[in-house]
């Protein structure tokens, strides 16, 4: 029997040799390996200027507070996510406004999307499932068509003119949508490098924008770095210049850096990203090989304009209830196939039941999860290890279908 874990760090010796370097250098927190993969990123998905953070989560915050979201706002996110979707927008006082996903997509509903724009409503939080993007094109017209609705609260705001698109593309690093690349779709994209991720800097994100005009994005870029260092006016590299001790505190803001040691990890991996992405595809396309005949729905990661990062396999089996779902991850996990559910819809969650959110206004997404199960998907995976998956899963979900 094999045993086979979920989605384990692909770490090769350009990671270690890369670290290592770092860790020599002396210089191990916020410094030139970060400034060098801030500069790999914009360039690698076509915006100007991007800022790596800690996680994601905190570069989805900072987007937020750039933009002046706040008490008394409201921010649209899908039911259909994980809790960092939803859980920035409470971290800045505004209030999350859940929207159920589409009946045969994970995808949010666009029409109760736009039903759900108000007078108050700052921004839209679409989750760029799996690794494939959400339809902007249908986002920004919406947007639009509610610009007279639109009550601007700051200078980021009045120069958008319109309900901010500010994405979750945790899943999504590498993914296209008509030739543009995440990270350049929406408004501001929100990446993950945390270990699970396709590439990964152990804990991290990326946070980039698209120019807006009448902003400067190197203030944009400025308000980043004092959001997320301290409010402090120099960050440690600018303050090892000789003589240049003196800084000023500008507010009372957050401590959310990346590493120059998370960031070597990075620099290895982005060397290596092309390779990882076509393995993953070579993965998925003999998933679908297998599965798509036996009814077992998969998701659309290559075609119709859009290219996956094909960070996770979701998979729904026709028919089956919640604990029919659950005895067959079991029977996977007994033949050592680690499998997931992506996602448990946020109003099950304690902390949204507190807000009010209940299941049964999301009937959906309940649907979506009820019958979902993720497969393994990483480039650790050897062809005999995909081959045991699939001729696992195939016979054990056979016998509910």
């Amino acid at each position: 029997m094999m045993n086979i874990p979920f989605s384990p760090p692909d770490i090769s010796e350009e990671e270690i040799l890369e670290v290592a370097a770092a860790l020599r250098s002396g210089w191990i927190t916020t410094g030139p390996r970060t400034k060098q993969l801030e500069k790999e990123i914009a360039a690698y998905v076509g915006t100007a200027k991007c800022v790596c953070l800690n996680s994601q989560t905190a570069c989805a915050e900072m987007a937020l507070r750039v933009l002046g979201v706040g008490p008394g706002d409201e921010v649209i996110v899908p039911a259909y996510t994980y809790t960092a979707s939803a859980s920035v927008v409470c971290h800045v006082g505004a209030t999350p406004v859940m929207i159920d996903t589409q009946v045969d997509s994970f995808e949010m509903d666009y029409d109760a999307v736009a039903a759900n724009i108000t007078e108050k409503t700052k921004a839209i939080i679409p989750v760029d499932l799996a690794g494939i993007p959400c339809d902007y094109d249908r986002l920004y017209a919406i947007v639009e068509e509610k610009r007279a609705l639109f009550k601007p609260a700051s200078d980021m705001q009045a120069a958008l003119g319109r309900v901010a698109i500010m994405a979750d593309t945790a899943h999504a690093f590498g993914a296209s949508r008509n030739g543009v690349m995440a990270g350049s779709l929406a408004d501001f994209s929100s990446f993950s490098f945390h270990a699970v991720k396709n590439l990964t800097t152990a804990e991290g994100g990326a946070l980039t924008w698209r120019t807006v005009d009448g902003i400067d994005d190197d203030e944009i870029y400025r308000q980043l770095q004092l959001l997320s260092l301290h409010g402090q006016s120099k960050d440690a590299l600018a303050k090892t210049k000789l003589g240049a001790w003196e800084y000023d505190i500008i507010g009372t803001w957050h401590k959310c850096n990346m590493t120059d040691v998370a960031a070597a990890i990075g620099l290895a991996q982005f060397k290596r990203y092309p390779g990882m992405l076509e393995r993953r595809r070579e993965i998925i396309e003999r998933f679908d090989a297998a599965l798509k005949p036996l009814g077992i729905e998969v998701l659309d990661h290559y075609g119709n304009g859009h290219t996956s990062s094909g960070h996770l396999y979701l998979t729904r089996v026709p028919g089956i209830t919640a604990e029919q779902r659950s005895e067959i991850i079991i029977k996977m996990a007994e033949r050592g196939i680690a499998c997931n559910v992506h996602y448990k819809p946020l109003p099950m969650h304690t902390a949204y039941k507190r807000f009010g959110f209940a299941i049964e206004n999301y009937p959906n997404a309940y649907a979506h999860f009820a019958n979902e199960i993720t497969l393994p998907l990483h480039t650790c995976l050897t062809d005999e290890q995909v081959d045991y998956i699939i001729t696992n899963y195939c016979e054990i979900v056979g016998t509910y279908l």
